[in-house]
C-alpha cells in the first residue's frame, strides 16, 4: 500500500476527535446471516447420504425429515452441491456455489505430540494434498497446537491455496509470530501471535492426582519413576484435551461440517482408558494374585478418571461443533522404504479414538495423503442443505437435531448432531467473532441492518499496480440503532479478492468515536471512510464489512472492480464521480504506515473533492460531475449520458455538459469538468452510462449508480450536489 497526500476543500470540516486505531479487532458475523436484530433464526443443516461408500445423488427436500428433539421441523429451504457437476476450471461456476454447502477443512498440526522430523514430513504431505485433492470450492483453514499456547489459527477458511501453502511454511514448533491481517484471510506476516490464540483452560502440573502419595517408600524406584513420568504425560494430555475442547467451541461458530485433518503422532490412550498391552495387563494381574499390590498402578491398568473425563469432554465438544477428526498418523508418513519397517507409532490408538468418536477416520503409513483420503473426499462430494426456522431464544443453548431419510434402505445419513442458538453479541469469544466475520467476507453475501455504500476506482501510478481509493459511506442512523453509551466502537474491513477467491490486498479500520462530540454529525448523515488498495490489472470483488462493535449490528456490500493494464491499454474512462460539498459527513481516513506518496486522486479545477459513493439526485436538476480518463485523445471531446434501471433497462437520456478539460499529458489523467441533469424519473435506484468520444471517433464508456431522492437508506444524506 501507498501513503497519499490528502487535501481538504475550503469550508467547514468535521474532525474525528476520538482515537482511531488500525489493528486487529475480531468482529463477528451472526451465524444466522445478520438476523440477530430480529427474532428469526435460520438453521442450515448440511447433509450427506452415503450408500456402499458412494454419495447418493438426486434426492429432494421431500426425501428428508428434520427433527429438533422429538418435534418435526418444516423444511423451508433446500440446496444441493454436487462437486462432480462443478467444473474445477471455471471460477465463475465455483463462486456461485452456496457457502452453506461447501466443504470446510482445517489442517491442524500438532506440535506438542510430534517430533520435528515427523512434522517436517507432515508439512510436505499436507502441501502435496493441496494440489489436485481438494476441489476449488473447498474452504481450508490452517491451525497449530502448541503446548505452551494451545491451538492457534494461522489462516482462516479460504479458497486461496497459495495462502494455505504459505501458512504451512510458517509453521514452527518453537516460535510465535504475527499476522497483519486481522481476519487471517490474506496470511500477511509470519504467523499469528497470542491475540489469535483459542483460549481454553490449561492443565496445571499441580492438578494431577495420584493414589500413591505417601507410599513411595513401598514402591520400587523404577515403578516410582514410571509413575512420575505418567503424571507428567497426564498433565500434557490434560492441556491438549482442554485446548482442543476450546478449539471446538470456536469452530462451532462456523456453519457446516468441519473436517479437521489432525496431523499428529498422537497420545498414549492408556493415560485415559488404561493400557491395552496384553503383557502389561498379565503382569499386573500376576501382582494382584501374589499380593504385590504396591506394584500395581491402577491408573495404568484402568486409566485415570480425570484424564478420561477430560478426553470425553473434548470429544463431546468436537461432536457438538460438527468437527470430524480425520486423524493422520504422521509417524506413519514415511520418507523412505526403511521407515516403512518402523513400528506403528505409540499414539495411533489415541488418534483412532479421536477419529472414531467424531465420525472421522485414521490414516496411517501413507506417503500420498490424497490417495489415502480419496474415498472420504468422494463420499462428501454431494451435500444437501436443509433449512428450517425454529423458535428459539438467543441464549447460546445447544439444540439436538436428527435427520431421517424417508425411503427405507436409502443409505447412511451424515449430518450435524445439533446447533447452538445465537448468543448475545457481548458473550461471543474473540475467536468466534473472527471466524464468523471472515466467513461472511469470504461468502460475499450482501446485506445487514447497517446501511453503507462503496465506491472503488483504479488510478494509474508508477509501477505494475494501480492505486485504488475506496470510499465508504456508513449510514449513521442504522449504525447507531440500539447503541448505548457515549463511545461508539465501529470497525471497517475491506478485502479485494480475485476470481479464484484469493485476497490481493486489504485494509481495516477500527474507530472509537466520542458521541458527545460527534454524535449529532453521525446521526445526521454518517461516517465516510477513505482508504486505498494496491492492485494489479484484473477483475476483483471488493468486499466491505462494517460493524458496530457494541451491538454487533453489521452490513456488507460488494463492489465489482476492473483494473486495466494502464501500460498496455488504450483509452480508459473511470466511473463518473459526483463531487460532494465538504462538511456533509464525518470523514475518517485509513491509518497506515507511509510507504510512498500518491497525489490525491479526486481533483476538479485543481481543487480536491470527495466523491459520493451513492449519489442522491433530484429529478431534472443539474449537478456537478467529474469525468477522469487516460489517453482520451487530442482535440474536442463529446459526452453522452444514458440512464438505465438497476437491471439494465434504458429509461431515457440525461443531459451532460462539458465545461472544461484539464490535460494530464501522455501518462497523466485527463479531468473533464461537467454537469449532469437526469430526466424526469420516479424515486429509485438507477445507473448512469457515460460515453466520451474523441475527435478520431474512439468512444469509451463507464457506469456509476445513483439514486433519485425518495429511495434508499442513504437518501437523507442530502444528495451529491446539494
Amino acid at each position: 500500500m501507498r501513503f497519499f497526500a490528502m487535501y481538504d476543500r475550503p469550508g467547514p470540516r468535521l474532525a474525528v476527535v476520538a482515537a482511531v486505531f488500525l489493528g486487529m479487532t475480531a468482529l463477528p458475523l451472526p451465524a444466522q446471516r445478520f438476523t440477530e436484530s430480529t427474532d428469526v433464526v435460520v438453521v442450515e443443516v448440511p447433509v450427506q447420504v452415503v450408500r456402499d461408500g458412494k454419495p447418493v445423488r438426486g434426492l429432494t427436500a421431500a426425501d428428508f425429515e428434520v427433527y429438533e428433539g422429538r418435534e418435526k421441523q418444516a423444511i423451508t429451504g433446500f440446496e444441493v452441491l454436487d462437486l462432480a457437476a462443478v467444473p474445477a476450471d471455471r471460477p465463475e461456476a465455483v463462486r456461485r456455489l452456496p457457502m452453506s454447502a461447501r466443504r470446510r477443512f482445517v489442517l491442524l498440526f500438532d506440535l506438542g505430540f510430534s517430533k520435528p522430523n515427523s512434522m517436517t514430513r507432515a508439512r510436505e504431505a499436507a502441501k502435496r494434498l493441496l494440489h489436485g485433492s481438494f476441489h476449488p470450492a473447498d474452504l481450508i483453514a490452517v491451525a497449530a497446537y502448541l503446548p505452551s499456547h494451545g491451538p492457534q489459527l494461522l489462516l482462516g477458511f479460504t479458497t486461496d491455496r497459495r495462502q494455505v501453502e504459505a501458512a504451512i511454511d510458517r509453521l514452527s514448533p518453537v516460535q510465535n509470530h504475527f499476522a497483519a491481517d486481522p481476519l487471517l484471510l490474506a496470511g500477511a506476516g509470519d504467523a499469528m501471535d497470542d491475540s489469535h490464540e483459542i483460549q481454553g483452560k490449561r492443565a496445571e502440573n499441580s492438578s494431577v492426582e495420584t493414589d500413591y502419595q505417601g507410599r513411595e517408600a513401598s514402591v520400587s524406584a523404577a515403578a516410582a519413576l514410571a509413575r512420575s513420568e505418567r503424571e507428567k504425560q497426564r498433565s500434557t494430555l490434560a492441556a491438549f484435551t482442554r485446548s482442543l475442547a476450546a478449539f471446538a467451541g470456536a469452530m462451532a461458530a462456523v456453519d457446516g461440517r468441519k473436517n479437521v485433518l489432525l496431523l499428529s503422532e498422537g497420545f498414549d490412550s492408556s493415560l485415559a482408558i488404561g493400557t491395552v498391552d496384553e503383557e502389561e495387563i498379565q503382569q499386573m494381574d500376576t501382582y494382584s494374585v501374589t499380593g504385590d499390590v504396591w506394584n500395581i498402578d491402577s491408573d495404568q491398568r484402568f486409566g485415570n478418571t480425570k484424564s478420561g473425563s477430560d478426553l470425553e469432554k473434548m470429544l463431546e465438544a468436537l461432536r457438538r461443533a460438527d468437527c470430524a477428526i480425520q486423524a493422520v498418523d504422521i509417524g506413519g508418513v514415511r520418507a523412505s522404504a526403511d521407515d516403512l519397517r518402523a513400528a506403528r507409532s505409540q499414539g495411533a490408538d489415541g488418534l483412532f479414538i479421536m477419529a472414531n468418536s467424531t465420525g472421522g477416520e485414521l490414516y496411517q503409513n501413507f506417503n500420498d495423503l490424497g490417495a489415502a483420503m480419496e474415498k472420504m473426499l468422494d463420499r462428501t462430494s454431494v451435500t444437501y442443505v436443509l433449512t428450517f426456522q425454529p423458535a428459539v431464544k438467543h441464549d447460546g443453548q445447544y439444540h439436538k437435531l436428527r435427520v431421517e431419510l424417508k425411503s427405507a434402505g436409502g443409505g447412511r445419513v451424515v449430518y450435524r448432531p445439533g446447533y447452538y442458538a445465537p448468543k448475545p453479541y457481548g458473550q461471543r469469544s474473540a475467536m468466534e467473532k473472527l471466524l464468523q466475520t471472515a466467513g461472511e467476507v469470504v461468502s460475499g453475501q450482501e446485506g445487514g441492518p447497517v446501511g453503507l455504500a462503496v465506491l472503488a476506482a483504479p488510478f494509474k501510478v508508477p509501477g505494475d499496480k494501480a492505486y485504488v481509493p475506496v470510499v465508504i459511506e456508513i449510514d449513521g442512523a442504522t449504525l447507531l440503532a440500539g447503541h448505548q453509551g457515549s463511545a461508539l466502537p465501529a470497525e471497517v474491513y475491506v478485502y479485494a479478492m480475485n476470481d479464484q477467491g484469493a485476497v490481493q490486498d486489504f485494509f481495516t479500520q477500527t474507530m472509537r468515536l466520542d458521541l458527545d462530540k460527534v454524535g449529532e454529525a453521525i446521526r445526521k448523515t454518517g461516517i465516510k471512510v477513505f482508504g486505498d488498495l494496491d492492485l494489479a490489472p484484473g477483475a476483483y470483488s471488493v468486499r466491505v464489512l462494517v460493524r458496530n462493535g457494541q451491538t454487533g449490528a453489521a452490513g456488507m456490500r460488494v463492489a465489482s472492480l476492473q483494473v486495466p493494464a494502464f501500460a498496455q491499454s488504450g483509452p480508459v474512462l473511470l466511473p463518473p464521480f459526483f463531487p460532494e460539498p465538504a462538511g456533509r459527513w464525518l470523514v475518517v481516513r485509513e491509518v497506515k504506515v507511509q510507504e510512498g506518496q500518491v497525489p490525491y486522486p479526486f481533483m476538479s479545477r485543481k481543487e480536491p473533492f470527495m466523491p459520493a459513493s451513492r449519489p442522491v439526485l433530484l429529478p431534472d436538476q443539474a449537478i456537478p460531475l467529474s469525468l477522469i480518463g487516460y489517453r482520451l485523445g487530442e482535440g474536442r471531446l463529446k459526452a453522452q449520458a444514458m440512464v438505465m434501471t438497476a437491471d439494465g433497462k434504458e429509461v431515457g437520456e440525461g443531459r451532460i455538459g462539458l465545461l472544461g478539460r484539464e490535460s494530464g499529458g501522455p501518462e497523466g489523467p485527463d479531468r473533464l469538468n461537467a454537469t449532469f441533469q437526469p430526466p424526469e424519473l420516479q424515486p429509485g435506484e438507477y445507473l448512469l452510462l457515460v460515453t466520451v468520444t474523441n475527435a478520431q471517433g474512439t468512444a469509451e464508456t463507464s457506469v456509476a449508480p445513483f439514486v433519485i431522492q425518495g429511495s434508499g437508506v442513504l437518501a437523507k444524506s442530502g444528495g451529491a450536489g446539494g
